[in-house]
């Protein structure tokens, strides 16, 4: 397969790993039901948006404080085993990379730069503009520092295989 194709397959996979963490919707309940995102998240019982929406609400959200927050800051920045809190250091050190490449934030987009499926959307840009050694720095600088407990929390508290399966699928991904 031609350099190119496989640059476009890798931004393709980190794209769609991003988009699945975000809030489920139709569409991605149709991909899932339909087969469609099988080689990404192999397994996966017949779903419904209902259901994606309240474990995903139950997990990422809350209320009174979500089992797995999507956020690099509550994972780094906190101090020995107490969860950071939102917006802490990490999260400015992640803008700073996305402003580098000339990367913007929308000020109608409700989630935090520091957002799973925004880092892993991030890593997508830089796998389709072909920068692996960028590509790896910033996976080494960010993803790989804090997803690994995110993932094993998701894998321990999901009712729902999609999401243990879509945490297997980001390991496999990242390390």
């Amino acid at each position: 397969m031609p350099v190119a194709e496989d640059t476009e397959r890798l931004a393709q996979g980190y794209a769609v790993l991003g988009r699945c963490w975000r809030q489920p919707d139709e569409a991605l309940v149709e991909a899932i039901n339909s087969g469609t995102l099988s080689t990404v998240v192999p397994d996966v019982e017949s779903v419904t948006v209902k259901d994606l929406r309240i474990e995903h609400t139950r997990l990422f959200v809350g209320p009174g404080g979500p089992p797995c927050p999507p956020y690099e800051s509550v994972y780094r920045d906190g101090e020995g085993d107490a969860r950071g809190n939102v917006l802490g250091p990490s999260t400015g050190a992640v803008v700073t990379w996305y402003q580098a490449h000339g990367l913007g934030l929308d000020r109608d987009w409700s989630d935090l730069p520091d957002h799973v499926a925004t880092e892993l959307e991030f890593v997508s840009h830089l796998a389709a503009d072909g920068s692996e050694d960028l590509r790896e720095q910033f996976l080494d600088e960010h993803p790989r520092q804090w997803m690994r407990p995110f993932l094993d929390g998701v894998r321990a508290e999901t009712h729902e295989s999609f999401y243990a399966g879509l945490a297997d699928a980001t390991e496999d991904a990242l390390f």
